[in-house]
């Protein structure tokens, strides 16, 4: 029998941004070959033995606070924000099953005919039972960030870490995008990350992971081998802790 890896992270809330569905060539909100990307990259920490819970932005179809600046109520832009979350949760769970990993999708705002909604004890009960869950419709509530949302979930289930998969390798002090002299963290503390308002995610992400002790890594998630080397404790990304 083959023995599985150790592993530092056995149970994760996954953050991804909803950005990293959309095909910017072609437009469309969700492009197959991303997801499937994404999926793949689940079913192998899954295999290894890793509870996975996953967050969704929806950045690719809809952003609320964009919504805002752009016309839209703030309070009716962030709902159809979150509605935009179930869209691409139940486009992952579709692309899990299809690669034969049990997944469910759970929502902050009740649906019953297309997910389930969010109770902490089935949640709990879902790990049991080897699925991947999927949190859908933020927190439910207007003025959060999927951030805060991913936070919130990782606290009531207990996680081992918060992983947030970006476009970059981790936190720098500027946008490596934009400025060539920009240098990254290798780690942080949680107050060093309030302080200075990293952008990577929310303050009031870092701060109710700050409360609650949970560990945040920032990592590239296109590098293919990230995800699963840090869930094994490697030193990838940026380590965000109390440390």
């Amino acid at each position: 029998m083959k023995k599985r890896p150790k592993l530092k992270y056995r149970r994760i809330l996954l953050k991804l941004s909803g950005e990293v569905l959309k095909n910017r060539d072609t437009g469309d909100a969700i492009d197959a070959s991303r997801l499937a990307f994404m999926a793949k990259r689940v079913k192998k920490i899954h295999s290894l033995g890793v509870e996975v819970g996953i967050v969704l932005g929806g950045g690719n179809i809809f952003r609320g606070l964009s919504g805002a600046q752009s016309g839209v109520n703030r309070v009716v832009g962030d709902s159809m924000g979150m509605l935009a979350t179930i869209i691409n949760g139940l486009a992952m769970m579709n692309a899990l099953e299809e690669i034969g990993v049990p997944a469910r999708v759970m929502t902050a705002i009740e649906m019953p005919k297309l997910a389930e909604p969010y109770i902490q004890r089935r949640a709990l009960r879902h790990f049991e039972k080897g699925r991947v869950l999927i949190f859908a419709g933020g927190t439910g509530n207007p003025y959060f960030s999927t951030d805060s949302a991913a936070a919130l979930r990782a606290s009531e289930i207990g996680a081992d870490a918060l992983l947030k998969a970006t476009k970059v390798d981790g936190i720098y002090t500027a946008d490596p995008m934009k400025d060539p002299n920009a240098k990254k963290y290798g780690s942080l503390k949680y107050e060093t990350a309030l302080e200075k308002r990293l952008k990577v995610m929310d303050s009031a992400a870092f701060a109710l992971c700050m409360d609650n002790g949970i560990p945040i890594v920032v990592f590239d998630f296109f590098d293919g081998n990230a995800l699963e080397r840090v869930v094994k404790g490697e030193a990838v990304g940026t380590l965000v802790s109390d440390r």
